[in-house]
C-alpha cells in the first residue's frame, strides 16, 4: 500500500474517531441505563462498547471496503494487507463507574508496521495522533517522551490483567520500588501507553495486553521518541502479550523488571 492511500487513511481515522468519541460519551451520560455482560473476571462489555464498535467498523467499511479489521468486541478479519485495529472503549470498567480514564483507540497496520495511530479521551477531548515518521502529537501540538536516565525520575505505568500472574505483578512492583520507582494505574492500557509519549510518566510495563488495547498507543509512542517492545512482530495485529514503553534512557531497565 502507497503512502498515499496510508495518508487518506490517516486523515478518515481522525473522522471516524471524533465520531465514535461522540457516540460513546453519549452512552456515558446514561450509564445506569446501559445493558452490561462480564467476559470474566474483571471484563465486562456494554451495549455502548458494541455501538461504538459497530459505527466505527461501518464507517471503515464504507470508506474503504477492502481492509481488514480487528476489534475488541466484533471478532477479526485478517485476509488483507491494511488491518484497522480498534478498541472502542479501552477501559470500560472506569467507563461503567463514570470515571474519566477511558478512551477510543484506532490503529493501521500494514504488514509489520503500525502506520499511524490515534487515541481519544472524549471526557477531557483530548486526541492524541502519530503517523509513522512524522511525529506524534498531543491535541495538535508536536510531543516527546521524557528525558529520564533513572526509574527515580519519574512515574511507571503498570498494567495488569486477570490473565496474568499476581505473583508477576508483585515482582514487578517490588523491582520498581527497589529502584527508587513509583507506579500509576488507571482502567485504561492505552491511555497509560500514551502518557509515556506525552512525558507524564517514564514507561509502561504490561505481562499481558491485546493488542487492540496498545498498538495506537505505541505508534504514539514510538514516533514521539519512546521505545517499545516488539509487540506487533511477536504477537500480531490480534494477539496478547509482553510490553514495555518507555523513554530512551530508562527502556532497559524497565524491560529488566519484567520476570
Amino acid at each position: 500500500m502507497d503512502r498515499g492511500a496510508i495518508d487518506e487513511r490517516f486523515r478518515v481515522a481522525q473522522v471516524i474517531i471524533r465520531d465514535a468519541a461522540r457516540c460513546a460519551l453519549g452512552y456515558s451520560q446514561n450509564r445506569a441505563a446501559l445493558v452490561v455482560e462480564s467476559k470474566g473476571p474483571q471484563d465486562l462489555v456494554s451495549e455502548a462498547d458494541r455501538a461504538t464498535e459497530t459505527l466505527i467498523r461501518s464507517a471503515i467499511a464504507t470508506a474503504f471496503p477492502g481492509d481488514g479489521f480487528v476489534g475488541e468486541e466484533s471478532g477479526s478479519d485478517l485476509s488483507h494487507d491494511g488491518i484497522w485495529v480498534v478498541d472502542p472503549i479501552d477501559g470500560t470498567q472506569d467507563f461503567l463507574r463514570g470515571l474519566p480514564t477511558w478512551c477510543v483507540s484506532i490503529a493501521f497496520v500494514v504488514n509489520d508496521h503500525v502506520e499511524f495511530g490515534l487515541v481519544t479521551n472524549p471526557v477531557t477531548g483530548d486526541v492524541y495522533a502519530a503517523r509513522r515518521g512524522s511525529g506524534a502529537t498531543w491535541n495538535g501540538s508536536p510531543i516527546h517522551v521524557a528525558d529520564a536516565q533513572s526509574l527515580a525520575d519519574g512515574p511507571t505505568g503498570v498494567g495488569y490483567s486477570p490473565r496474568s500472574r499476581p505473583e508477576d505483578l508483585a515482582q514487578i512492583m517490588m523491582r520498581l520500588a527497589a529502584q527508587g520507582g513509583v507506579y500509576r494505574c488507571v482502567g485504561s492500557g492505552a491511555l497509560m501507553v500514551v502518557w509515556v509519549a506525552t512525558g507524564q510518566t517514564i514507561g509502561y510495563i504490561e505481562t499481558h495486553i491485546n493488542a487492540w488495547d496498545c498498538l495506537a498507543a505505541v505508534c504514539i509512542v514510538d514516533a514521539a521518541g519512546g521505545r517499545t517492545s516488539n509487540f506487533l512482530t511477536e504477537h500480531g495485529p490480534s494477539g496478547a502479550g509482553r510490553l514495555v514503553a518507555a523513554a530512551p534512557g530508562v527502556f532497559h531497565q524497565l524491560t529488566q523488571l519484567l520476570p
